[in-house]
This record gives C-alpha cells, structure tokens and sequence, in this order.
C-alpha cells in the first residue's frame, strides 16, 4: 500500500516541547488531492494510513492521540494526550480533544444521515457546513423544519444534562 502522506521536514512547529511536522497527501483519498498541505502531526503513528482521516489547516495532533476512519481535524483544533478520533468526527476551530470524553459524535438519523459532532472543550457543535452554539444550532434547525429544530434541540438538552453529571 502506498503511504497516504508524509512528514514535511522543513515545515514544524514546537508545541510543549514537541516537534510537530507538517504534512502533506502523496496520494488522493477521500476529498484530499495528492500534494495537498495538512496540518501538523508528531509522528506517522497519530495519523491513520487507512481510511480518509486527514488533519488540516493549523490543527495539531501530538502525543499518543491518533485520527483514523474518516474523522477530519482542522481549524486550530488541537487533539493530544490519548485522544482517538475517528469515525466521521469533525474537531474543528479552537476546540481541543486530550480524550474521548472531550467530544460527542451523534448520527442524524431523521433525514440526511449525516453525522455531527460536539466538542466539550468550547461547547461548539459542528454539523455539515453549520459550526456554532447549541443555540444557535436550534435556531438554525428549526428554519429548516420543525422535525429537524426539535431533533438538534433535544441532543442539545442532552448534552446540557450529560454536562452536569461532569460536575
């Protein structure tokens, strides 16, 4: 199998101490185009080479944390520690995912099927092209239809009730 990317050598950063490399597509996969620029990785091993995960824009994936199936980070989301992101997760602007317990992945499974993802980090959730509040995510359904605003409210309220038992 050919490799899906490879380390930028001449394009790092330092963060905490860690040399995280830029990294680039050597092959097509998913909406990725060969030589396309991603964002920063530590290491191979926190990008899967299986799947169309891709890190992008200014995210930084360092640690033992690892992106695999078709979950995109980007923006200047950070995922670190050992964190796992995968399925079809988006961690996306300022949020930062250290574990599994900093985000939620939800299925829509009332019309387009497609997934979304919340990130407790910045309580911003990401669904398609629409990225905001919970609020802002209910008003935004409902202009679309009644079903759709009272499904995204009712997974707001229960991320809202699931946040107080972290309390």
């Amino acid at each position: 199998m050919n490799k899906k990317f490879e380390l930028l050598f001449d394009d790092t950063i330092e963060v905490f101490g860690r040399k995280l490399f830029r990294i680039k597509a050597k092959i097509n996969f998913g909406s990725v185009k060969v030589g396309e620029i991603g964002g920063y990785i530590e290491k191979e091993e926190n990008l899967s080479e299986h799947g169309d995960a891709w890190v992008c824009g200014d995210a930084r994936v360092y640690g033992n944390a690892l992106v695999y199936g078709n979950a995109r980070v980007y923006g200047d989301a950070w995922v670190y520690g050992d964190a796992e992101v995968y399925g079809n997760a988006r961690v996306y602007g300022d949020a930062g995912v250290k574990s599994p317990k900093d985000y939620i992945v939800f299925k829509n499974s009332w019309s387009s099927f497609r997934w979304f993802t919340y990130t407790k980090s910045n309580k911003m959730w990401k669904v398609g092209c629409f990225y905001g509040s919970g609020q802002e995510l209910i008003e935004k359904a409902y202009q679309d239809s009644e079903q759709s605003g009272k499904c995204y409210e009712a997974y707001v309220n229960l991320v809202l009730e699931l946040e107080k038992l972290d309390d």
